[in-house]
């Protein structure tokens, strides 16, 4: 089962871009109906930390450091996870990965870099 995304670049302080994380349907079935999807990211030479979550009944959370500048969202129908990344800061260049799973997150993609300067 993959998970794809896309959407990274550069961009300057302030700007804003969107992620996105396409999946193609449910790696088995009962997924579909209780799952969590995330944002992670990581810079090298640091641990991986989360960003975002979402869960099956649409149940945001937000890592301090990004919460009031990313939302994340999803459009079952397209089976999509996206992530609008506005006020971006420096601080936010890293590698962003989007991982689902349920209770732990064993399906990861494989990353798209967003840097910001």
């Amino acid at each position: 089962w993959q998970l794809v995304e896309s959407g990274g670049g550069s961009v300057q302080a302030g700007g804003s871009l969107r992620l996105s994380c396409t999946a193609s349907g449910c790696p088995y079935p009962s997924f579909c109906s209780t799952y969590c999807m995330a944002w992670l990211r990581q810079v090298p030479g640091k641990e991986r930390e989360g960003v975002a979550t979402i869960d099956s009944d649409g149940n945001t959370r937000y890592y301090s450091s990004v919460k009031g500048r990313f939302t994340i969202s999803q459009d079952n129908t397209k089976g999509t996870l996206y992530l609008q990344m506005n006020g971006l800061k420096p601080e936010d260049t890293a590698m962003y990965y989007c991982a689902a799973g349920q209770g732990s997150l064993p399906y990861w993609g494989q990353g798209t870099q967003v840097t910001v300067s």
